[in-house]
């Protein structure tokens, strides 16, 4: 990860450049994406010897005068370019070890981002999108906030309809099975899917069909943003798979 310029990231300066270094407080983040039917997560490469050749997660140092979730955004924003896209707190890390260059207590944060609708801005240190299925190590204890986090999204698609950050603004049922698939890693029952998503009446059927793929054309859907808000607090409880 290349350093940040206005002051040393604690993800990728090398110990020796921070001699008074004892304590610090940091955001990661894991930025989920969805594209050709896999679950990705955005990763680069890390700076530090220690960790030569392995990924990481996009992290930074809080500023003295931000609050945790500024900084979330402010690492996203900074490091990818990406802007207004859905991010939430998942837990704290604090483990004593878990950083060579001191005592660095850590917090997470995960984000649903549409590939095809954000482009990288910067693509240092070799910073591109991995399957999540792929990932077995990584630097520092990132591995565990990735599975973590990867955890809570699992549980959370089933609580709160977050999956959609990652469509197309029109899909078909298809493209909504594919999705919850790829993030749960389980083979769902077609009948069986589509019943309880219609069970949810959060579906809008815009009575048009899908062009140009290689099976047989389904019918195109959006979510209705209206009708979980007036619904969400009184009548949700989700979509248990």
């Amino acid at each position: 990860m290349t350093p940040n310029r206005k002051k040393p990231n604690i993800n990728t300066t090398p110990v020796e450049l921070m001699p008074d270094f004892q304590f610090a407080i940091s955001v990661d983040c894991v930025i989920f994406g969805y594209e050709e039917n896999t679950l990705k997560v955005l990763l680069i490469k890390s700076d530090l010897p220690a960790f030569a050749n392995k990924w990481s997660l996009l992290g930074d140092l809080l500023h003295p005068d931000e609050d945790l979730d500024a900084a979330s955004y402010r690492v996203l924003r900074d490091r990818t370019g990406l802007d207004n896209v859905f991010l939430e707190q998942v837990h704290t890390f604090g483990q004593v070890n878990r950083h060579p260059a001191g005592r660095v207590v850590t917090t997470a944060y995960y984000s649903l981002v549409n590939i095809r609708h954000h482009q990288l801005s910067q693509l240092d240190n070799e910073l591109h999108w991995h399957p999540v299925n792929d990932i077995h190590e990584m630097a520092f204890d990132h591995k565990k906030i990735l599975d973590t986090c990867l955890k809570h999204l699992q549980k959370k698609v089933q609580e709160e309809p977050v999956i959609f950050n990652l469509l197309e603004q029109k899909f078909s049922l298809r493209d909504l099975q594919n999705l919850y698939e790829a993030i749960l890693d389980v083979k769902l029952d077609r009948r069986n899917f589509r019943k309880k998503l219609f069970t949810t009446d959060l579906l809008t059927d815009i009575h048009e069909m899908e062009q140009d793929v290689p099976h047989r054309p389904g019918k195109l859907y959006t979510f209705n943003h209206a009708r979980y808000a007036k619904m969400k607090k009184k009548t949700f409880v989700g979509i248990d798979f």
